[in-house]
């Protein structure tokens, strides 16, 4: 097995990263915030960014042979803690059922100000 990088075009990325990895059956999703996937504008709040963050998500792993049901864990990173029931309120829309193992965490900041959301995810290609 080999490292395969995944490429696609979201509004953007980080510079100083892959979006994504791919190795064996896995794919290993970079941070994404909450910046829309084709304009780059960043949401007005926790509710349009983690719809934002989600939407980057998918394109990724449409990208790499997968989607969002796939995902095997997520890591969430907010940076207010009052938004965590508004940010579990949009997740649930994305995975309504057989929900991936998560953790989520408050932090101080992300790299830009305006930023409240940051999810990484690891997820599987079936065969």
């Amino acid at each position: 097995m080999k490292k395969e990088i995944i490429r696609v075009g979201v509004e953007r990325p980080n510079p100083n990263l892959s979006l994504a990895t791919k190795f064996g059956n896995l794919v290993f999703v970079s941070g994404q915030t909450g910046r829309h996937p084709t304009t780059g504008e960043v949401g007005k709040d926790i509710r349009e960014q983690t719809r934002n963050t989600l939407e980057r998500i998918k394109v990724i792993l449409g990208a790499a042979g997968t989607s969002l049901d796939n995902v095997l864990s997520a890591m969430t990173h907010l940076t207010r803690v009052q938004d965590l029931a508004a940010y579990n309120e949009e997740y649930a829309k994305y995975f309504p059922t057989d929900k991936p193992a998560r953790t989520t965490v408050t932090v101080a900041t992300l790299n830009s100000p305006e930023l409240l959301i940051e999810i990484t995810v690891i997820a599987g290609i079936p065969d």
